[in-house]
């Protein structure tokens, strides 16, 4: 199920003036603030907002980024050099979002798991641990790597069996280095109609950073998140609601038309 961006939460909303007070809740000297996984962020007496929580796996074969990316939502230090995953590494992120519908604001609380494809491998019990009331699931393949985007229905297939009803997200890494792209774009809309899941792009995780592991310029860091954890957030929302019976699924099992 794709449900069309915009439909469900209002995709500017950090750069609306409504919306500071709630993003700088996610914000401390204009550098996002780590929050643990039992903090919460802290609001004016006068603004309130409930917060949602999710479980969300990412998968992909290794060096796609799955670890750079995860850094990148959360506005912590990205390394350089690429190391492989040796557990399973949890990072919690926190995004206000206001829904389109009822203009209610609403916190996301993404909890990422992170694992390396050899740790996979060599242990059984961690995929399942990994899955064990998962919510959604990003699969990570690089443009700029064949044998990533070749791999993906393997990767989707392992998650499907322990996780039928998780929302499914694929993402491009690396959509910007143009001239060691792998991937042609007939490719990527081939695989998005044959498999139906909504496929995103993220670009290269090049930003500068400080020597505390922050991004030197939060806002700019909000404006290159927000179409990944907005559109995060709408597929899940969307997800729950037709769970709950409190909207009816898409007769499209594409296009979720209706979320419109």
């Amino acid at each position: 199920m794709i449900v069309p961006a915009g439909c469900v939460v209002v995709p500017d909303w950090h750069q609306a003036r409504e919306g500071k007070e709630f993003f700088g809740a996610i914000l401390q000297r204009n550098r996002r603030r780590f929050l643990g996984s039992l903090e919460r962020p802290v609001l004016p007496p006068q603004v309130a907002a409930d917060i949602v929580s999710y479980k969300v796996f990412v998968s992909g074969k290794s060096g796609v980024g799955k670890t750079a990316l995860v850094a990148k939502l959360a506005g912590l230090e990205v390394s350089p050099i690429h190391h492989e995953t040796t557990g399973i590494q949890t990072t919690t992120v926190h995004w206000p979002v206001k829904l389109r519908e009822s203009g209610k604001p609403l916190f996301f609380k993404f909890s990422f798991w992170d694992c390396g494809e050899a740790v996979l491998k060599k242990f059984d019990h961690i995929l399942p641990a990994c899955l064990e009331k998962v919510d959604g699931a990003l699969f990570l393949f690089s443009f700029t790597d064949r044998s990533s985007f070749n791999d993906l229905p393997n990767q989707i297939s392992r998650v499907v069996v322990g996780a039928k009803s998780a929302v499914k997200i694929v993402i491009g890494t690396k959509f910007d280095q143009f001239a060691h792209t792998d991937i042609a774009e007939h490719e990527v809309a081939a695989f998005r109609q044959t498999w139906g899941l909504p496929v995103l792009r993220a670009k290269s995780v090049n930003a500068p950073w400080l020597a505390d592991g922050q991004s030197l310029d939060g806002h700019a860091g909000l404006s290159d998140v927000a179409p990944l954890l907005n559109r995060l957030a709408e597929h899940l929302w969307r997800q729950d609601q037709v769970v709950a019976g409190l909207i009816p699924p898409s007769p499209d099992p594409e296009v979720d038309t209706a979320a419109c």
